[in-house]
């Protein structure tokens, strides 16, 4: 694969990365590998990425890109986004091509999940 000039890497805000990491570690299985006291990366995910510490959050309402996940379960992603801490801020809602949710994680940051 040709990764020459394609989207490589993300990084967001966190204003509690240890509560951060908990919860993408619950709910998605990742894992993660520090860099200092401030930041922590992610990989294999579908991109790969970071958190770096920080009072902002990033949504959509402040302009920042969503970011959004895939699933087959929907209702089951959105117990385990519960179940880890996770506020859902839109319930499950239809949308041509699909249906999904958006939900916050520990440290503010919005996120969507959709199914087919």
């Amino acid at each position: 694969m040709n990764l020459h000039e394609k989207i490589n890497y993300v990084e967001l805000p966190a204003k509690d990365l240890a509560a951060t990491k908990v919860f993408f570690q619950s709910v998605f299985g990742w894992s993660f590998v520090d860099y200092g006291p401030e930041y922590t990366a992610f990989s294999d995910q579908g991109i790969d990425g970071g958190f770096f510490k920080s009072e902002l959050a990033s949504s959509p309402q402040n302009g920042a890109a969503l970011i959004i996940f895939y699933s087959t379960q929907l209702e089951a992603t959105l117990a385990k986004v519960e179940k880890a801490g996770g506020s859902i801020i839109r319930p499950i809602f239809s949308f041509p091509g699909g249906r999904r949710f958006h939900f916050t994680e520990p440290s503010g940051n919005e996120f969507a999940v959709w199914s087919e």
